[in-house]
């Protein structure tokens, strides 16, 4: 037995193989799952407050949290997706709803956290206090701009929130007769930065913040429960545009969803999966082509399931920004990993360790998070 003196003088010992020798090796003829793998312990020479998990789910998404949950029915509905991208990781919504019941999962997701709310519900001067309490119970929402016409867009005249409805008796009573009315708001213009309208806020000490143009039409709202979210959830994943949570859609490779992707994009859906086991198909290379040459930028489109290089290199000739990667055997497939290529990627929670470290760019998956208090699926009993 060698003694402690004579090991530091001997070269160092390197256990196992590295996942490049495994999986490029021009000798190999056999197939390597990364169930066959294990994972050997390193030498640790930094601390957990040095780690950083942000890496790219496509060309031009980053997420600070490699986890995605699967478009499936049982797992990612708009409550997922929205815990998913408070974490700083990404909800894919499935594509069993029909196309106004998928758009209506996005906006929810895109109202829950925003910087500025660029589409924020309204009322007009003549709408009812009983008008304004079926909002509250469908949308939650309590605190509304009181507009000309109703919408964004229109002259802000007041705001109502429930401290001015809440003792009022009479719910036939006009919002325009109870509102704050705008001279005692605090209002921003519409090219003051999120910083500053958030600076606004914390100063005036006010639950709402209008954003109006030059006309004094309403052009956005800032609301204080966004200023906390921030606060609590400083890795979420936000749109750069908006500061809206980012979230994901999935569509079938269907000629027929063509409109549904039209529908999606409008409602400000940050990535589309093309949802498929076979990826390399006609059907999905004509999807992909479709979304890309009709929205360009707008939309980052994620291909897939792949796992073979002729595969991987039709889908990048397609123009996708990601690809999924992963096949399983058996109806309800288990997706498998993403390489790194595009610079990011998909991956499943099958093999979710092995995967990361050898190359794939975020783990995907519903059995890990299946039950959780965030799916549309309970376990009974």
């Amino acid at each position: 037995m060698a003694s402690l003196t004579n090991l530091g003088k001997v070269e160092e010992f390197i256990d196992g193989y590295s996942a490049q020798q495994i999986f490029s090796s021009k000798h190999r003829r056999s197939g390597v799952t990364f169930g066959d793998c294990i994972i050997l312990p390193g030498e640790i020479t930094f601390g957990i407050d040095q780690l950083n998990l942000a890496t790219k789910l496509t060309k031009n998404i980053t997420l600070n949290l490699p986890f995605v949950s699967s478009p499936m029915d049982t797992v990612t509905e708009h409550q997922m997706a929205t815990a998913m991208a408070l974490q700083g990781g990404l909800g894919i919504i499935h594509c069993n709803f029909s196309i106004e019941d998928q758009v209506d999962q996005i906006h929810r997701v895109k109202r829950y956290k925003n910087g500025f709310i660029l589409d924020p519900l309204c009322c007009g001067p003549e709408a009812t206090l009983l008008d304004l309490d079926e909002i509250a119970e469908k949308q939650g929402i309590t605190g509304i701009p009181v507009t000309s016409t109703g919408k964004v867009g229109g002259q802000l005249l007041g705001i109502i929130t429930s401290r001015d409805s809440d003792f009022v008796v009479d719910r036939s009573t006009k919002a325009a007769s109870i509102m704050t009315p705008r001279s005692e708001l605090t209002t921003s213009t519409e090219n003051c930065t999120l910083e500053e309208a958030n600076k606004m806020m914390q100063e005036s000490r006010k639950g709402k913040l209008p954003i109006v143009d030059g006309d004094g039409n309403l052009y956005a709202l800032i609301a204080r429960a966004d200023l906390l979210k921030q606060r609590d959830f400083p890795h979420a994943t936000k749109s750069s545009k908006d500061g809206s949570l980012m979230v994901g859609a999935a569509v079938s490779v269907r000629v027929e969803d063509r409109p549904r992707v039209d529908a999606l994009v409008k409602a400000g859906v940050d990535v589309i999966i093309v949802d498929s086991k076979q990826g390399d198909s006609r059907e999905q290379i004509d999807m992909i082509q479709y979304i890309k040459s009709t929205h360009g930028d707008a939309v980052d489109v994620i291909g897939g399931n792949a796992v073979t290089v002729s595969q991987i290199r039709h889908l990048i000739e397609a123009g996708v920004d990601g690809i999924r990667v992963g096949m399983g055997a058996a109806t309800i497939s288990t997706v498998s990993v993403c390489l790194g290529c595009l610079g990011g990627g998909y991956l499943g929670g099958g093999c979710s360790g092995g995967g990361v470290v050898s190359g794939g760019g975020c783990l995907g998956g519903g059995c890990l998070v299946l039950g959780s208090k965030d799916t549309t699926w309970q376990f009974v009993g």
